[in-house]
């Protein structure tokens, strides 16, 4: 497919151009015109850099990319090096960060709610992108331990978990994925019995145990993995391009 033809494509799915964001979306690094096989993960290390190499990729599709809001501009250091590997194998880099949180079916959220089988999902009605939050229910209340096991064996991830007094059954549950701590009040306003997100700051124990919501911090990384997967799988659906998603380990 061409490659204005693919970026186009992605385009219809992500609606990007809606979202107010902390780095460009679409296109990042423009290499090969054509695009026919297509590395996805979650970050565009090194180390996903060099498997997209090693298995001829002409496009590196993936959730956290370059170009963020603040950063040092100049690309030398790691940054001239990532990007020199990305053009002498002619491999374009692709990158949607909100967008790839906040679809309704595809997006990170979305994907860890069915990882986890929780039903009846819907996005907090209030908060902007619509999407960042999203809620659910388990099918069948759990203790805490249980849910914290649950999340173990679905991510792989053992979680960290701030104990809610007085919850002592998780039935409802709102989530978001990554960095999305810092969004523990909108989410205890849904009146859930537990908050997931991937990490932790200081100020989430304490706003956890005063708000009455038990809190889980399963992993930037795990619960950011299933989104840019289940996006390549679609594209792999709906096109003639081959697809294969690598999971670069990393326990954060």
């Amino acid at each position: 497919m061409k490659k204005q033809d693919f970026l186009a494509f992605l385009e219809e799915i992500l609606q990007s151009r809606t979202i107010n964001d902390y780095c460009p979306n679409g296109l990042q690094v423009e290499a090969s015109d054509e695009i026919t096989k297509i590395v996805t993960g979650v970050t565009a290390s090194q180390a996903l850099i060099d498997e997209a190499i090693k298995r001829q990729a002409d496009c590196l599709l993936v959730h956290h990319g370059y170009f963020w809001k603040g950063e040092d501009q100049r690309i030398t250091g790691i940054k001239m090096r990532r990007i020199k590997a990305l053009l002498d194998n002619g491999i374009n880099l692709v990158a949607y960060h909100l967008p790839i949180d906040v679809h309704p079916q595809l997006g990170n959220n979305a994907q860890l709610g069915q990882q986890l089988g929780l039903v009846n999902i819907e996005a907090h009605p209030e908060v902007k992108p619509y999407g960042v939050i999203m809620q659910g229910e388990l099918a069948n209340p759990i203790t805490p331990l249980n849910f914290s096991e649950l999340i173990n064996k679905s991510l792989k991830r053992e979680p960290m978990h701030i104990e809610a007094q007085g919850r002592d059954l998780i039935s409802t549950v709102a989530w978001c994925t990554g960095g999305g701590q810092n969004y523990i009040e909108q989410a205890a306003e849904l009146n859930v019995d537990a908050f997931i997100s991937g990490e932790i700051s200081e100020q989430t124990t304490h706003l956890a145990r005063e708000l009455g919501v038990h809190y889980f911090a399963a992993g930037h990384h795990a619960t950011e993995r299933y989104g840019v997967k289940a996006l390549g799988e679609y594209i792999a659906a709906n096109t003639e391009i081959s697809v294969e998603f690598v999971d670069v380990e990393n326990p954060a």
